[in-house]
């Protein structure tokens, strides 16, 4: 059925926000990381999203009048990667700190809690508007096969 599709792309939505979710998450955590396997301070992370399947309206309606659904090969949203940010780390004043350089500099990591919370924030609205969709397409489901039944 065409209608299920629709689960398929609300789910692949739902994935990456969650995935999204996950390295914001992990952003925050190593804010104060100042050593890491690689050597050096923890760099920030970010995720890039691609789109996949056919999702122009001329495509969906030639697919429609086909009898094929609205998508015929998978329509949705992954994460094409995930990508450590090129700004450069952040230089701090701490002398006393381990890693501190001769001059008593850190490099710390390029992680702005601000940067990370409104991240969160719209990958939190992004997942509940995925949510709602995905409750909006099982209620009309529901009342298709309401309609059936008389």
């Amino acid at each position: 059925m065409a209608f299920l599709s629709s689960f398929d792309i609300c789910a692949s939505g739902l994935s990456a926000q969650r995935l999204r979710m996950d390295i914001a998450s992990e952003n925050i955590a190593h804010i104060d990381t100042t050593r890491t396997e690689n050597g050096g301070a923890y760099r920030r992370k970010d995720v890039v999203f691609e789109s996949y399947g056919t999702n122009t309206f001329r495509d969906a309606l030639r697919n429609a009048a086909k009898g094929k659904g609205i998508s015929s090969s998978g329509v949705g949203v992954r994460v094409a990667e995930i990508i450590e940010d090129d700004r450069e780390m952040k230089m701090v004043y701490n002398p006393g700190h381990p890693d501190a350089d001769e001059n008593g500099f850190v490099e710390m990591p390029n992680v702005d809690l601000l940067k990370e919370t409104v991240d969160s924030m719209s990958a939190t609205r992004s997942y509940d508007a995925n949510v709602t969709a995905l409750n909006a397409i099982k209620a009309m489901a529901q009342k298709a096969l309401e309609i059936g039944k008389s």
